[in-house]
């Protein structure tokens, strides 16, 4: 039985962190690592939005490609990149416990961003731009792309005044410094898997393998959760560029999910939370993602896609 676990990552610093982490946790089973960066789409083209470029597998297909042909074990995302719909032959094995889901803004001065009026706010996640448009209609979006070192220097360089970013890759990456709010997730619902990694393998790895990542990696309640979120992503037909978002914890013995959809403009959020027992976590998703769809959602969905597909 071969011993090593290859790792297909993205190559940039927070990526090939991820990939790092997922090594240290399997190192104690006694399984050796190697890793494998790979440079995929959304890497490669930096000038224009993710939805322009085509949002499905953006940041994933070239390494399911290699996932595919044999060329690595075992393939390593921010959950939160990952298609609500896998290839046939590939599925997710692993979640790591999560991070803190919440996104944030940073900068290298103090922020005001309920009351600069000037202000403008460096993203790129189209979910990001309609929350800021509906929560902080003061402030300007502008687009910003790149990895997280890129996004910083440009910030540094003055072409925006701070940067909305998930908590997980700006911690990842020792960042904390800059962070000048944290915005609670009661009303800025972060996206599908934010803060979480997750592992994507092919469904005929070989078995031992499975069962390290089962019991070295995979963290059960984050698992749960995040599937809970996917299947309402999944029912929802969204993508990256669909401003959908959702977010399952525990509360109690149940889990809760609040998920929904917000347009484009800003002007229209719809919000669905309900809870079920773990057991049907993927059923909760499921509801939840026909709740939205019925009570305003499918129209929302439909304008988004002619929009996006006008410009």
């Amino acid at each position: 039985m071969n011993k090593t676990i290859r790792i297909g990552t993205r190559g940039s610093k927070l990526a090939l962190w991820q990939a790092e982490h997922i090594a240290s946790l399997i190192h104690p089973s006694g399984y050796r690592t190697e890793i494998v960066p790979i440079e995929t789409r959304g890497d490669k083209i930096l000038d224009v939005s993710i939805a322009k470029i085509g949002s499905k597998g953006v940041f994933t297909e070239e390494i399911e490609a290699k996932l595919l042909d044999g060329s690595i074990d075992i393939a390593v995302h921010s959950a939160k990149d990952l298609s609500s719909e896998l290839p046939d032959a590939l599925e997710l094995i692993a979640f790591t416990e999560r991070e803190a889901v919440n996104d944030v803004l940073v900068s290298n001065r103090p922020i005001d961003i309920t009351n600069g009026t000037a202000l403008r706010i460096g993203t790129s996640a189209t979910r990001r731009v309609a929350f800021l448009k509906h929560f902080y209609p003061n402030v300007q979006a502008v687009s910003i792309r790149g990895n997280l070192q890129t996004r910083f220097a440009k910030l540094q360089a003055g072409e925006c005044d701070a940067l909305l970013l998930a908590y997980a890759g700006v911690h990842r990456m020792g960042f904390d410094n800059f962070i000048v709010e944290k915005i609670p997730t009661s009303y800025f619902v972060p996206a599908v898997g934010q803060g979480c990694i997750a592992v994507e393998c092919h469904k005929k790895l070989a078995f031992e393998k499975k069962e390290i990542l089962d019991r070295w990696v995979n963290h059960p309640e984050t698992a749960v959760c995040v599937r809970a979120e996917r299947a309402f992503l999944k029912t929802l037909h969204g993508g990256c560029s669909i401003p959908a978002f959702g977010y399952a914890h525990f509360e109690g013995d149940l889990i809760s999910l609040k998920a929904g959809l917000i347009s484009l403009d800003g002007q229209r959020v719809i919000k669905v939370k309900r809870s079920s027992v773990t057991e049907e976590a993927k059923e909760l998703g499921e509801l939840v993602a026909n709740e939205v769809l019925n009570i305003g959602g499918e129209q929302i969905l439909k304008e988004i896609r002619q929009q996006l597909l006008n410009d």
